[in-house]
């Protein structure tokens, strides 16, 4: 019976690795969204909506994103609309399945020989109901829209500038992406102008990143024709242009 076992093919073997990179990194941002940093010291004093700032302030979280909209463009390309749909709604659940397992961490008695004490834990992981809200709203608006875009823009230019589609879908996605989780979340406890504020200092950074990752998508691209071979990979890229399902041969 081993001996007849299901042997995935290499486009299944590859779904797998992107789809758990991308769950990684998705989950990695959503726990260290709540802290906020200072990206830089700015040489002169911006205002914004009457707000005042002397550094750029961004939330931690932005720094796993990069590797979701690599990711999120592959499976774009190879797999199609079911397949980065696919991942999306399973990232979904990932990220309430995490906020579960926090709370049940939070939940059990702290040891007096516990190096991190459960103030500090608590602290840390304890996000609120609204922060979880808000980033699964945001995270399923932000990645629909990017997913429509992608395909609107390949089928605009014909399967052509994969450079186009690639950054043109994050640069619509992420505003909504942004703007959704800190309104969600902060209301309240940021003012309107500051929410505002944060949300541009974010999506300039997600624009520059955007633009910055495209040599690394080509280099995934030509990475992953590699390991499938020219011939299944132009059947994937193909078959993605107007797939109903995962391909499962290689």
């Amino acid at each position: 019976m081993l001996r007849t076992a299901y042997t995935l093919s290499r486009p299944q073997k590859l779904y797998v690795v992107c789809a758990a990179i991308f769950i990684t990194a998705l989950v990695i941002a959503e726990a260290t969204a709540g802290k906020f940093f200072v990206a830089f010291d700015l040489p002169f004093t911006v205002s914004i909506f009457g707000q005042t700032f002397e550094q750029v302030i961004m939330t931690a979280g932005v720094l796993a994103f990069p590797i979701t909209f690599i990711i999120t463009d592959l499976l774009n390309e190879y797999y199609g609309k079911p397949g980065i749909r696919f991942v999306t709604y399973v990232g979904m659940v990932m990220i309430v399945f995490e906020f579960g397992l926090l709370q049940l961490a939070m939940a059990v008695p702290t040891a007096d020989i516990s190096p991190v004490p459960a103030e500090a834990f608590d602290t840390v992981f304890g996000a609120t109901g609204r922060v979880i809200v808000g980033s699964i709203t945001a995270y399923l608006l932000g990645q629909l829209a990017d997913i429509t875009l992608f395909h609107w823009l390949r089928r605009l230019t014909r399967g052509r500038h994969l450079w186009l589609r690639a950054t043109g879908s994050t640069f619509g996605s992420q505003f909504i992406d942004t703007l959704v989780v800190l309104t969600i979340a902060f209301a309240g406890q940021l003012s309107v102008q500051e929410i505002l504020a944060v949300t541009l200092f974010n999506y300039a950074y997600k624009f520059v990143i955007a633009a910055g990752i495209t040599p690394l998508i080509y280099a995934a691209h030509w990475l992953m024709d590699r390991y499938l071979g020219h011939e299944t990979a132009e059947a994937l890229i193909h078959r993605a242009e107007g797939a109903q399902e995962i391909p499962s041969t290689g």
